[in-house]
């Protein structure tokens, strides 16, 4: 699993780690928000108070949940301007929550359309048209559950009925379809499945997900991650979790059985060879009789890329790395120069729709502590060229043909490898769920002309029969795609602190004035109405009240225009995107703790502080 394919905010730390930090989902640890995850131990600097379980981004370890939080008291919106060097952040103290708070509503959009009885089931859906309509009239409730709705946010424009089940609530209740308990007591999450299990047994939510639900009608959930435990409570409840079973999906999620149903099903993976991991001189022999080279790539078969893929040229790097790789089934693969490449695609009983492709923002240590973990996305009309981009189609619908031999239907998610010296296209990973990218994905050009990617999932897991021109489908967006520039980036806490938050800047849409400072523009339920590059959407993920760590998620930031710029044919930051970061956390400050775990903050009204 990929940190990309994150609930993003799922990071799960204790607030007393402040050298390592693990990410949400044990089952697997992989670069998603995401996603799976080995668990990892840092010494405190000091006895720190208990931290709110934040929701790929990837491993996991035992953390506090997050302080009960309330709406702030209605009131004019105090500005404040924080500047750092160059860096200007322009941002409301307060933003006005409440039945006195400034109403926010998109007028076309299905989540705000005039209440009307349940329509009629069509027979068949044939058309775009069709499953527009049977969307724009569903009467089936369908929730979105996870740390933070950042993965399918937006997707309320499209389907009536859908609501999101958030642990953090970005806009303090200002968002008309995000649904926040409020009493959250201090909980042990240790992944994010743990955190979706919470919300799904929480009352408060379970009477939230029962008003107004017509007799012989099931709920529908959506999440990025799940258990068997999961499905127990879903059936025991009386929802319909409409994904791939658990047990099918974490079997798939293993890079092991990925490579070899790669194989099955004629999509090539880098030139490797799968081996379990014992001594150095071992995996030189391996390397050598495969014809691998000198210099290794080494994965074990769940994590995120950033922190289980390791890269091995001679023994002192074997000897760095071998505790997390002996005993373990490994894959060893020839180093290669490569453009890593996301795509998302969906398997429907009509066949693999493919999304658009977007490329990788990955290791920048202006967003994440951690080497080669994952940190946003570009989608751009140069990701590849029409050769590549061919290639790489036909490689994402013969995986999902495979899938679906296996008896998997619905999202998933492809990383695709290009060699820049061959030009070869290789099979990367496969990540079986929803992913990180999907916030993108949503929002191109072919999503408006038709509908964005993930109704087609939410079609084959509703009761109403289906036959769509898949291939023809895929192809129109093939070209709508090249005309959008998006790009997202997941903005970590970079430095070794634990601090409780007093400041920290809104959720809403930004932009950038005439001096270069980045100024709050307005409040917004998602970054759907962006129009250029000048502006952005961010999405908090902690709040003032919550606690920063090393690792911890701070917020989301969506922008049209690009976040990198290729020098000598290496990726980097672009100005604008450092630009865009330094005003970003010149906008958090906080309190550290003391010796005993206590900080001196006195919380905004209705943040309850434990120290």
């Amino acid at each position: 699993m990929s940190e990309r394919d994150m609930d993003i905010g799922n990071e799960v730390v204790q607030p007393e780690q402040t050298a390592k930090t693990v990410v949400a989902n044990p089952a697997k640890a992989r670069k998603s928000a995401a996603e799976s995850i080995p668990k990892a131990k840092a010494t405190p600097a000091r006895k720190a108070a208990p931290a709110k379980a934040a929701p790929k981004t990837t491993k996991a370890t035992a953390a506090k949940a997050a302080p009960t939080r309330k709406p702030p008291k209605v009131g004019a919106p105090k500005v404040t301007v924080v500047k750092q060097e160059a860096a200007a952040l322009v941002m409301p103290r307060a933003v006005p929550t409440g039945p006195e708070a400034p109403e926010v509503t998109i007028g076309t959009d299905a989540a705000f359309a005039t209440e009307a009885p349940p329509a009629a089931v069509p027979n068949m859906i044939r058309n775009i048209s069709e499953l527009r309509h049977f969307f724009r009239t569903n009467s089936v409730p369908i929730y979105f559950i996870g740390a933070t709705p950042f993965n399918l946010l937006g997707l309320d424009r499209w389907v009536r009925n859908f609501s999101y089940i958030s642990y953090y609530d970005a806009w303090d209740g200002a968002h008309p379809r995000v649904f926040t308990p409020v009493h959250k007591p201090y909980v042990e999450f240790e992944s994010g499945e743990d955190i979706n299990n919470w919300l799904l047994l929480n009352a408060e939510v379970r009477s939230r997900m029962s008003l107004n639900v017509r007799p012989g009608v099931r709920p529908k959930v959506a999440m990025v991650f799940f258990n068997e435990e999961t499905e127990r409570i879903c059936r025991e409840l009386g929802y319909d979790l409409i994904l791939p079973a658990a047990e099918l999906r974490h079997r798939l999620d293993s890079k092991m059985v990925t490579t070899k149903l790669g194989n099955d099903f004629g999509v090539p993976s880098v030139p490797n060879v799968l081996r379990k991991g014992s001594t150095y001189a071992a995996l030189r022999a391996d390397a050598d009789m495969a014809g691998l080279g000198n210099e290794l790539v080494v994965q074990t078969p769940y994590g995120d890329s950033g922190k289980t893929t390791f890269f091995i040229a001679n023994e002192e790097e074997w000897d760095n790395h071998s505790e997390d790789i002996i005993g373990e089934d490994i894959k060893i693969m020839r180093r290669i120069k490569n453009l890593p490449v996301a795509v998302e695609a969906v398997l429907t009983r009509s066949g693999t729709l493919v999304g658009p492709f977007l490329t990788e923002l990955a290791g920048y240590s202006d967003l994440t502590p951690y080497p080669g973990g994952w940190c946003g996305n570009e989608m751009h009309p140069e990701v590849l060229s029409a050769t590549q981009r061919t290639r790489a189609m036909d490689l994402v619908k013969r995986m999902g043909d495979g899938l679906a031999s296996e008896g998997y239907r619905g999202f998933f998610e492809v990383d695709v490898l290009v060699d820049l010296d061959t030009d070869a296209v290789y099979l990367g990973e496969l990540n079986p769920r929803i992913s990180g990218a999907s916030g993108i994905t949503n929002v191109t050009a072919g999503a408006y002309a038709d509908v964005p990617l993930f109704l087609f999932h939410l079609l084959e897991y509703m009761d109403v029969e289906f036959d769509l021109d898949i291939d023809e489908i895929t192809q129109r967006w093939e070209v709508l795609s090249g005309a959008d520039v998006w790009s997202q980036m997941v903005i970590k806490e970079n430095s070794d602190i634990v601090e409780q938050l007093t400041l920290t800047p809104a959720t809403g849409q930004y932009y950038l004035d005439s001096t270069g400072a980045m100024v709050f523009n307005r409040a917004a339920l998602d970054w759907h109405m962006l129009q250029n590059e000048s502006e952005a959407f961010f999405l908090r993920i902690q709040g003032p009240g919550d606690y920063r760590w090393h690792g911890s998620d701070l917020g989301i930031l969506v922008t049209k225009g690009r976040l990198q710029v290729e020098e000598g044919g290496v990726s980097k930051l672009n100005i604008r995107a450092k630009h865009f970061i330094d005003c970003l956390r010149a906008g958090f400050a906080g309190v550290p703790l003391d010796e005993d775990g206590q900080a001196d903050f006195t919380p905004r009204p209705g943040v309850k502080s434990k120290g």
